[in-house]
């Protein structure tokens, strides 16, 4: 993943994340690849696009292509509900919105508390899950959102807003 790195005084590489809950649990993403954050929108649902693309919206007068990470990730659906965010990025020059269940913070931390996922996991999702963050009292899965689609899935998603 290519995260915001800064050096301190120290030498230490600081990531800035975006965290955010699926289900019960808490995933990160590089703050720089994140434009906004925004309340759940009304998603126009466009037939014949792939399973974890729920639809469009139009956002100031561009189209976006909303994808709901559940489904992405495997994770059983959910109803959207108050606390449901999209979380708008940009991704190989598009922009895309992505459905989480929760935005829960900006977070500064040393890339020195993360770690590999560790080999258990694999499958399809497995390129997209890059670190775990060690923090005191919870766990933290780092997301690289550009492995998280193929070139033909990026093509797909900039055609449905076409």
């Amino acid at each position: 993943m290519e995260t915001v790195a800064h050096k301190t005084n120290d030498s230490s590489t600081i990531l800035q994340l975006v965290t955010f809950t699926i289900g019960d649990e808490e995933y990160a993403i590089d703050i720089l690849k994140v434009q906004e954050i925004n309340k759940q929108l009304e998603i126009t649902e466009i037939p014949n696009t792939p399973y974890y693309v729920k639809g469009i919206i139009n956002l100031r007068g561009s189209v976006l292509p909303i994808v709901d990470l559940r489904a992405k990730l495997g994770i059983p659906p959910k109803e959207n509900d108050k606390e449901t965010r999209i979380i708008v990025v940009e991704l190989n020059d598009s922009k895309i919105g992505f459905i989480v269940d929760k935005v829960n913070e900006v977070l500064r931390i040393p890339a020195s508390i993360t770690e590999p996922p560790p080999k258990i996991i694999t499958g399809k999702n497995e390129a997209i899950f890059n670190a775990v963050a060690k923090l005191e009292d919870r766990l933290i899965v780092l997301i690289d959102l550009e492995k998280a689609f193929t070139e033909e899935e990026l093509t797909e998603l900039n055609s449905v807003k076409s």
